[in-house]
């Protein structure tokens, strides 16, 4: 009996609305061979370089580490992670993921996707069941326009964000009781759900809602004092909505203000961002392509049904004309918010999305269905004149997108004339004379499902995908590598490696690394990476140019190398799946192990490695160094020689090549910081810069952000130089080490006329130096006893008056100090790392991160969750006493 009830005739419509869009998309997938049904994935962008990694930092977290929850130093050399979490591990989705460990994560991918399909159907169908907007076969047919909306096959890529679509029909569902029944818990509950989820997305269905109430104003409309009571109720329910998801909301946005809060815009230009006609091509189907990934216009495409009914909406005399004004204002405002930058900013909050433009999009999508699931809320047949005004606006449309298609060139010829055969057959079907209004409903869910079913075909054959082999194959390569080192390895320890699939490869393998890239990045780790010759930008690292200083700054006692392969078969499948990104000749200096390495990988031990923290000169605490100006190695040597209290010791020079040969370029004298030229501009032109290292020190040559593989070619001794693709300052190659005797070629080979050689100088590390240095630095390590992501303890023999306890632990409020069980504040050191002042002494010194404002947040929302309840069971009281 109770599985009837399950599968009545009330809820049949709620389960086609699920399924359909399920099938749909599981069905194209198939159809692409997506893991587990072939050999593809559907990893590609950000979901293959980044998101995928973080599902697996939270699977690890859930299932073998909680403390990552807070912390982490698999977020580069350590980060906070609530706001990691906040934005993008919330969604109660993410659980499935449990249950796929490494390389069958992407199963688990494939499963979490097409629920969201199926769940934004199911979302929008309860709203059109529970307010009484449609019934029966309109249902899923409105439901599944929807759950494949042109916004959800464009970011399915950006799967953190599909919640949304689920949880934004639930929101208005509030709203809708909101004002029908003047019950708010509604519309909070279900907001703070969506803020929860993903506050980012959250901020813009908070937008719209403050639209959706002006639209609810006019279209629940009693009197002026009515419309206050509504008024105050939804601002109620905001504010209660937000003090329920305090708890996470407040130190997500102490989070912020470290991170994507830093490169908020500061002038705002009042123009249109392009011609606003380019918008009416986004109404044909399969409008999406990579390169509307970093730019282009809103993805907003849905069913012709939908587009018709929206457009019916205006045209049946049922709705008041106040409602319809009030409906046209809203259109009209997102409308312009697509083109115009002031409002492009307001929902992006104040922040240029970084690819993936007009992020806002499927709130239209939505407002376009439920209106027309409204406008034929009664029948689904229409007049002549409303089919000829829809004729009219519609050959418009299709007018102006074929006259301007060379200017669109994401719209085919063939697109476009399948939609303008959608598009007739839609409304010539909206003319039809209807009797047996069943079938008719059944035909137009047909309509629908094939209008939908070929815009996911035609958008997502556009986009390429990583192979389950590719992603397998490196995946396991690197969890055997990292469980070598971990079965082996005491203590606290860093790895590095010369190759990355991605700059989160730390969070997929659970290894304290250097590497990140993620939305929510401390913008000091950047802005320090960047200064010692790293590639950095906003919210991302890549550790792949250490030179013996850094490696042993930043704790790195092991490094992954990979191996050459036996057979030139090997290699070339080998070099498809494990991509090496760093020249690292200075692994000659460190300590191969055999023990810890694998038929893939070799390791090695640095020697040189300084642990997590040492006793260092107070000198570090006065150091000023400058982000923009000086040379990265000179940076590294002064912080290195500071901490050391060695600065009258030199670590390195600068030196001269024993040979420059031009070939096909005019010669210049000067080499650092002058501009090369072609003397013949069809031909090839050729540097090459010879030194023969008259010891076996290490040698770097700098190359500034001009110098990158988009203006040259960079080879050492023949051979192509691997090194991390894009870079915005200064960097450090390592060219050679223990080479002395041998020639030393560097050759550029221009790709453009002219050639910048910035900020290009070759240099020398005095190896003997360096290590007097480091074996100074390493007489007083911090002996760690314990250690978790969030919480380190560990004794420390303070030799001499004047040092400090220096760590490579990045620095924050949150971390705090206790000295012999007494807390003592931190310091803020090289405008990056955590020291601890120490008198002279043994010392036990405990450092625990404790999230800003978790604490605050979390009694904000425990005090509104108790006074919410209260109020409710008071409520009921009174209404029984009074019965």
């Amino acid at each position: 009996m109770k599985l009837r009830r399950f599968f009545d005739k009330r809820t049949w419509p709620l389960w086609i609305s699920f399924w359909l869009p399920l099938l749909i998309m599981t069905g194209y997938f198939i159809y692409r061979h997506m893991a587990p049904f072939g050999s593809s994935s559907l990893l590609t962008v950000d979901l293959g370089q980044q998101y995928v990694d973080l599902f697996a930092y939270f699977r690890h977290t859930l299932l073998h580490d909680p403390s990552a929850l807070f912390y982490s130093f698999s977020k580069t050399i350590g980060g906070e992670m609530v706001g990691v979490w906040a934005y993008y591990l919330m969604s109660p989705f993410n659980l499935i993921y449990l249950f796929f460990p490494g390389q069958s994560i992407t199963t688990g991918i494939f499963i979490v996707t097409v629920l969201k399909y199926g769940f934004a159907g199911l979302s929008f169908a309860w709203l059109l069941t529970k307010t009484h907007t449609q019934k029966g076969w309109l249902v899923p047919t409105f439901s599944t326009a929807y759950a494949l909306m042109g916004w959800m096959v464009a970011n399915q890529l950006n799967m953190i964000w599909l919640d949304t679509v689920a949880i934004l029909p639930l929101v208005i569902l509030g709203l809708e009781r909101l004002f029908t029944t003047g019950k708010v818990r509604y519309f909070a509950g279900w907001l703070a759900v969506m803020l929860i989820d993903n506050y980012y997305m959250g901020y813009m269905v908070v937008l719209f809602s403050c639209l959706y109430w002006l639209y609810g104003a006019t279209k629940y409309w009693q009197d002026f004092k009515t419309m206050i009571k509504h008024a105050l109720k939804f601002a109620w329910g905001g504010l209660l909505a937000a003090a329920l998801s305090a708890w996470l909301l407040l130190p997500t946005f102490w989070a912020l203000i470290q991170s994507k809060a830093q490169y908020n815009e500061t002038k705002i230009h009042w123009k249109l961002e392009y011609a606003p006609w380019k918008m009416l091509a986004k109404f044909v189907t399969g409008t999406f392509n990579f390169d509307q990934m970093p730019s282009g216009q809103p993805n907003f495409y849905v069913a012709w049904f939908a587009i018709f009914a929206f457009i019916l909406f205006f045209l049946r005399r049922r709705f008041k004309w106040t409602v319809k004004l009030s409906a046209l204002l809203v259109t009209g405002f997102i409308l312009l918010s697509f083109c115009y930058e002031p409002l492009d900013l307001l929902w992006h909050a104040d922040q240029f999305p970084v690819w993936y433009p007009y992020r806002f999009s499927f709130v239209f999508c939505f407002w376009i269905v439920w209106l027309g699931a409204q406008a034929m809320a009664d029948k689904i047949t229409i007049k002549l004149w409303q089919a000829l005004t829809m004729l009219a606006l519609t050959v418009g449309l299709f007018t102006t997108v074929y006259l301007n298609i060379k200017k669109v060139s994401y719209v085919t010829q063939a697109n476009l004339l399948i939609t303008i055969a959608l598009a007739a057959l839609t409304l010539i079907f909206l003319t039809l004379p209807k009797q047996r209004r069943l079938i008719y409903q059944i035909v137009a869910l047909i309509l629908v499902a094939t209008d939908m079913s070929i815009n996911v075909v035609a958008s997502l054959n556009n986009i390429s995908y990583v192979s389950q082999s590719e992603f397998g194959k490196y995946t396991t390569a690197l969890d055997n590598a990292v469980n070598k080192i971990k079965a082996n390895g005491k203590g606290f320890y860093r790895i590095g490696k010369t190759f990355t699939r991605t700059k989160d490869d730390p969070m997929q393998a659970a290894y304290n690394g250097a590497d990140h890239f993620s939305s929510t990045f401390e913008s000091i780790i950047p802005n320090f990476f960047g200064s010692i010759g790293q590639p950095d930008g906003d919210g991302v690292v890549a550790y792949t140019n250490g030179t013996m200083i850094t490696d042993s700054l930043l704790d790195m006692q092991y490094f992954m190398d990979k191996k050459v392969p036996t057979s030139q078969n090997d290699n070339t499948n080998y070099r498809s799946y494990i991509p090496v990104t760093s020249t690292k000749k200075d692994l000659t200096n460190y300590q191969k192990s055999n023990k810890l390495s694998t038929s893939k990988v070799t390791t090695y031990k640095n020697p040189y490695a300084l642990g997590l923290g040492f006793a260092a000169s107070d000198k570090i605490t006065k150091l000023k160094v400058s982000k923009t100006t000086g040379d990265p190695i000179a940076r590294q040597e002064l912080i290195y020689q500071t901490l050391a209290n060695r600065s009258t010791s030199s670590l390195i020079s600068a030196e001269n090549f024993n040979e420059v040969v031009f070939q096909n370029v005019k010669k210049v004298t000067t080499l650092t910081g002058a501009v090369l030229n072609k003397e013949n501009l069809s031909k090839t032109g050729s540097i090459y810069f010879k030194f023969t290292p008259t010891t076996n020190d290490s040698y770097y040559i700098t190359l500034g952000a001009n110098l990158t593989t988009s203006n040259a070619s960079f080879y050492i001794n023949g051979k192509e130089l691997k090194q991390y693709p894009t870079y915005r300052h200064t960097i450090a190659v390592n060219v050679a080490s223990n080479s002395k005797g041998k020639t030393v070629t560097f050759g550029i080979q221009m790709k453009k006329t002219s050639l910048w050689l910035q900020n290009f100088t070759l240099y020398k590390l005095d190896n003997s130096q360096f290590k007097t240095s480091a074996k100074k630095l390493q007489q007083a390590p911090w002996n760690i006893s314990a250690h978790s992501n969030r919480k380190i303890t560990g004794t420390i023999n303070i030799k001499h008056n004047h040092q400090v306890l220096m760590t490579t632990i990045p620095y924050s409020k949150g971390w705090h100090a206790t000295v012999d069980g007494k807390s003592v504040a931190t310091k803020k050191v090289i405008n990056t790392f955590v020291a601890v002042p120490l008198s002279k002494g043994k010392h036990t010194v405990t450092l625990t991160y404790r999230p800003p404002f978790l604490v605050t947040g979390s009694i904000i929302t425990g005090v509104s969750a108790i006074g919410t309840i209260g109020w409710f069971v008071i409520r009921r009281r009174r209404r029984n006493h009074a019965n």
